[in-house]
């Protein structure tokens, strides 16, 4: 399951055979899409020249070049086609959208097309952000509003389940799989998400997932995540965790400009293992173990570094400019780790993560109740413990001891809202 080669696959696909310059423009949801799998250097070898969001202010006619649209088949976006091939600013339209066109939204192109320049529409399903090759997100936002027990906007959570079941298909589409499906029968969102994914694959677009059948089909499992509400209350501690839990991962970015001074070009990185191999290597190290592994890249950076000082002759000069490319490669990539490992022990340092850490593994595992009890109280009283690994570890306490003594849990409840106006006391 390498999902990130089957969208450069499609990317591809909708770049290599349309020759000459282009401009490529994509919705909000696939520059996502696109980003996490295709560099913009690998988007001007494909001469691409312009790289544009769909409902900006441009409106500059561009005659000379061909547009390639990569879009999510939505209503919006076939009503912003149907204004621009009213009144077309490109030479040539060339349409690939991420899922399945239906036959109104066929039409309505097709009506909308007066003047003839739409020389092919395609579906290309690539409706999902593959951030590594065996992981993708939908990047659904706020998308725990649709655990609740009630849900107060029906047609809400019905455009949350369309959304998940088409980035579902689009997987196993991409992937030329149709899975078995199975789900957690005590969840209705999980429910309801693998029967409209069965109906999707078995009935509606049956013909589409008709591919040879495999020896093991492959299985579609849809879980509910309240099932195990504990996981996401731990803090973490291997390498890509971490980065994710304490400065932030998006669509495989990193902002670094919160953390002071830093040099313009790391303000924003890329940590991709498709990119970087010493962040493949080392993703699901320990703490521990990437800091020695950091700094013995660092010493072969040194090693390199030094070696490159020594120049006496006019071939050792040739060979450092040949080398300087990739020497400077390396150099931002060591600057890059150096920086978020450095920045990460500051802040297990200044939240004592370690120590909060020790009390979360036992209110997870085997801790007393006494012990934990004066624990947690104590970090409640100790300042320089953030307000969310307070609020982490009374959850903690709270769901491993509900039941055996609910004052002490209304102790820590009134405690907690003490510290912070954002906690009431006695809510649970």
């Amino acid at each position: 399951m390498v999902l990130v080669s089957a969208v450069r696959d499609y990317i591809n696909r909708m770049l290599q055979d349309i020759s000459g310059m282009k401009v490529l423009l994509l919705d909000s949801y696939t520059v996502s899409v696109v980003s996490v799998a295709y560099s913009q250097s690998e988007l001007l070898q494909k001469e691409v020249f312009l790289v544009e969001l769909i409902g900006s202010k441009s409106k500059e006619s561009m005659s000379h070049l061909k547009a390639v649209f990569f879009l999510r088949p939505t209503t919006e976006n076939i009503q912003y086609l149907r204004r621009q091939l009213a009144s077309p600013r490109f030479a040539e339209y060339h349409l690939f959208f991420s899922n399945i066109l239906n036959d109104t939204q066929i039409h309505i192109l097709a009506d909308s097309d007066e003047q003839e320049v739409v020389k092919q529409v395609q579906e290309f399903y690539a409706d999902f952000v593959a951030i590594d090759p065996y992981h993708f997100t939908l990047n659904v936002q706020s998308n725990h509003i649709y655990m609740l027990p009630v849900v107060m906007d029906p047609s809400s959570l019905q455009n949350y389940c369309d959304c998940v079941v088409d980035g579902i298909a689009a997987v196993f589409l991409a992937l030329k799989r149709r899975p078995v499906i199975r789900y957690q029968r005590t969840s209705d969102v999980a429910k309801r998400i693998a029967q409209e994914t069965a109906n999707l694959m078995y009935q509606k677009e049956t013909g589409l997932f008709d591919f040879r059948r495999a020896e093991i089909s492959p299985l579609l499992l849809v879980v509910d995540r309240r099932d195990d509400p504990i996981t996401p209350l731990l803090n973490q501690w291997t390498y890509q965790a971490m980065v994710h839990e304490l400065i932030g991962i998006q669509d495989n970015k990193v902002d670094l400009r919160s953390i002071g001074k830093i040099s313009k070009d790391q303000q924003e990185v890329v940590l991709s293992s498709e990119q970087d191999v010493f962040f493949k290597s080392n993703m699901y190290e320990n703490f521990g173990d990437l800091g020695m592994n950091i700094k013995r890249m660092v010493d072969e950076f040194q090693q390199v570094a030094k070696s490159n000082q020594n120049i006496q002759t006019i071939e050792d000069m040739a060979k450092f400019v040949d080398n300087y490319p990739e020497y400077r490669k390396m150099q931002g990539n060591v600057s890059k780790h150096v920086t978020m490992v450095t920045e990460m022990s500051k802040i297990v340092e200044e939240r004592k993560l370690m120590l909060v850490s020790q009390t979360e593994q036992d209110l997870a595992c085997n801790g007393g109740q006494v012990a934990t009890f004066e624990a947690v109280t104590n970090f409640l009283n100790d300042e320089s413990v953030s307000d969310i690994d307070c609020l982490r570890l009374v959850m903690l306490y709270a769901l491993r001891f509900e039941k055996e003594n609910p004052l002490q849990i209304m102790q820590l409840f009134n405690k907690l809202s003490s510290r912070s106006s954002k906690y009431k006391p006695g809510v649970t």
